[in-house]
């Protein structure tokens, strides 16, 4: 197909590598200065920060193609056009690092069935895990998938911070970081969880909590107590919480 792709950004770049290299023709343009002229194909995706949708949606003109976002947490109405949708790839993406496309999983959800037929077509080009869901469905991935990956990512990172104090290097954190990432293929996260937290070790918990300060220890804090309201068999209040 032809597709017109919005963005150059992360999740922009890695489209249209995979687009590319599934023998598309990409018409590839900023989403910051293009013209609805420009515009031209089957498909047009629209690959932009959050906050510049309402603004780049508002460029597009009267466009006869089909025209997708791909944000998990807005609604596809943000596109002011006739036949609309959206193309939502969840994973984490950066332009120094391209994803084996392949494997993301893609959730899709369009007004019309014809433009599902459409939009499902040229997904199975380039990911193998096709998926269709309502926006309510795509905003509570997106909330899951922050919880996954951003701010398992911002652990990283508190981490590398803690260790850098004393010169040491986090490579040494890679094995266990990779260990705990293989366990959840073959066991749920509740019953992978280790750690001072849920042995109910009050001692290493406060006197770990004592060498923080700041954010980094609210966050120690608040994690700690978040693992022990969630034991191995679950806990009704934390379920109830998190259904708000």
């Amino acid at each position: 197909m032809k597709v017109t792709l919005i963005g150059t950004g992360n999740v922009g770049t890695n489209l249209q590598a995979a687009l590319t290299k599934a023998g598309h023709e990409v018409v590839w343009l900023r989403g910051r200065d293009f013209k609805a002229e420009d515009i031209s194909g089957e498909v047009v995706i629209v690959s932009v920060k959050d906050d510049a949708l309402p603004a780049v949606a508002s460029k597009l003109g009267n466009q006869g193609a089909l025209v997708v976002h791909t944000a998990g947490s807005i609604h596809m109405n943000v596109l002011p056009c006739p036949r609309r949708g959206v193309l939502y790839p969840m994973q984490t993406f950066s332009k120094s690092r391209l994803v084996d496309f392949k494997s993301v999983p893609l959730f899709l959800e369009t007004e019309r069935e014809e433009d599902m037929a459409l939009l499902d077509e040229l997904s199975r080009t380039i990911s193998d895990s096709i998926h269709h869901t309502d926006s309510e469905g795509r905003r509570l991935l997106h909330l899951a998938a922050v919880f996954a990956s951003n701010f398992a990512n911002h652990c990283y990172a508190l981490s590398a911070d803690i260790l850098k104090a004393k010169g040491i290097d986090f490579e040494v954190m890679l094995p266990l970081i990779d260990e705990t990432a293989r366990k959840v293929h073959q066991l749920p996260p509740r019953e992978a969880q280790t750690g001072p937290a849920v042995r109910g070790d009050e001692g290493v918990i406060k006197k770990q909590s004592e060498m923080l300060s700041g954010t980094c220890k609210e966050v120690y804090d608040l994690m700690s107590r978040s693992i022990q309201e969630r034991p191995l068999s679950g806990s009704p209040e934390g379920e109830k919480e998190i259904a708000k």
